[in-house]
């Protein structure tokens, strides 16, 4: 995730600075706080979040208890992941669920945050927990808005309520109707947006609230809008008295500073973020664990998460029993870089991987999921013999493979090398020599 890359890079870099020291002055924690205060505003964190953090941060990192300590460094970087933890919310906070059913979600938001999108995204996250969601197309004004969510709901496996484009408060009303008269545990409705708030927008989203009183109203925000983001989900929430936040685009090239001042801004919960194109890339948020991405420490529980859905608990055995028995094949090599497709891709996994970014450098050519293709061609145009044993594989095999692929022997070498790569990375995990701690 290229969310908070920059700041993340920032702040492991103050910390490694005080690793130089064996006891910690008072003076040389508070010049790490005043780097950890810039390093926080260049993120486009709010001025007054970033006061009250750094002031929490420094009145504890200064305690009798750090200067005494025997790690002080470990201890500040402590208590700065635990203010990060209490400043996104604590705690993941869950969708609430109606004691009669159908539970109804109100989705909110400006045009081009990717509303209609997220719709679709939260029906399918639904579905995998075995809720049966009906999607309600409420955003009437907007050009290609029903069909959007047509589209989306079909890949989603959702059913759309649609009545053309009438009256989104009666359509939200039938929608609900609907959903009981069908079976639906669950609705979705999607609203209308604008490209700034309005007072014709704000009146009909609250005679949509006042019609089917949602258990839910989420907001979903652009987080790469930075500080309009904060100030939009301020608007809409004093309106709308929203009950969560869902934040889009966190896969795209932002600071992040936004995501930081949400919860301090508005008092509400971030319950969702979106780190993808794909419907499957919606992520209940972590406080804990996106703060442990910030600072290094990788997302581990997201990981096996991700890897739970990928991969059956059989093929996983199968494929442990492989690396210990160093029997890893090109096949299996192929198999395993479609999984972690399925998982979000090279680039998501590394980012939450313990310190992966400081010890080892990656090129983002390495790990350009495009390249798949290519890769794929190479492997299959291989026989069996040569993808068991890639010792096998002389000039003339390569000239052979580069034929039945259409590439080049350069390629063919690069997915040899890789396949290599890969097999030494396995056998350091393996031995668990491969991540450590600060």
């Amino acid at each position: 995730m290229a969310l908070f890359s920059g700041l993340s890079e920032k702040l492991n870099h103050i910390f490694s600075k005080l690793t130089k020291h064996g006891r910690l002055t008072e003076l040389e924690i508070k010049t790490a706080m005043r780097e950890v205060r810039i390093a926080l505003l260049e993120a486009d964190v709010n001025i007054s979040v970033v006061k009250e953090f750094v002031s929490k941060v420094s009145e504890r990192a200064v305690g009798q208890e750090i200067l005494k300590s025997l790690s002080p460094t470990q201890q500040v970087i402590k208590i700065v992941n635990e203010e990060l933890i209490a400043l996104m919310g604590s705690t993941n906070n869950k969708l609430a669920v109606a004691s009669t059913p159908p539970t109804i979600i109100m989705m909110a938001g400006l045009q081009g945050a990717g509303k209609t999108t997220l719709v679709g995204k939260l029906g399918l996250h639904l579905k995998k927990q075995g809720k049966k969601p009906l999607l309600v197309a409420c955003d009437v004004y907007r050009p290609a808005a029903i069909n959007q969510l047509k589209v989306v709901g079909e890949k989603a496996g959702c059913t759309v309520f649609e009545k053309g484009q009438g009256n989104p408060v009666k359509i939200a009303k039938e929608g609900v109707n609907y959903a009981k008269s069908y079976g639906f545990d669950t609705v979705i409705i999607d609203t209308a947006g604008r490209l700034q708030i309005d007072e014709e927008l704000m009146k009909e989203l609250e005679k949509i609230k006042a019609e089917v009183n949602p258990a839910e109203i989420l907001l979903v925000v652009d987080s790469m809008t930075g500080q309009v983001a904060v100030e939009v989900a301020d608007t809409f929430n004093k309106r709308l008295e929203v009950t969560g936040l869902v934040l889009t685009k966190l896969d795209g090239d932002t600071r992040g500073g936004a995501t930081l001042s949400m919860k301090a801004v508005t008092g509400k919960p971030i319950k969702f973020c979106s780190v993808g194109e794909k419907l499957g890339d919606l992520e209940p948020f972590y406080p804990d664990r996106m703060a442990n991405r910030i600072l290094g420490m990788g997302d581990v529980l997201s990981l096996i998460e991700k890897a739970q859905e990928a991969v059956t608990e059989e093929q996983a055995k199968k494929m442990e029993k492989k690396f210990r028995e160093n029997s890893f094949t090109l096949d299996d090599y192929l198999t395993q870089f479609e999984t972690m497709n399925k998982m979000g891709g090279m680039k998501n996994i590394l980012s939450m991987l313990p310190g992966m970014g400081s010890k080892f450098k990656v090129k983002e050519e390495d790990i350009d999921e495009k390249k798949m293709i290519t890769m794929k061609a190479i492997i299959q145009s291989m026989t069996m013999k040569e993808r068991e044993n890639p010792n096998l594989i002389n000039s003339s095999r390569k000239n052979r493979i580069a034929k039945g692929s259409g590439t080049s022997v350069q390629e063919v070498n690069r997915v040899l090398k890789q396949f290599e790569q890969t097999k030494m990375m396995m056998k350091q995990m393996k031995n668990n020599r491969m991540f450590r701690p600060f």
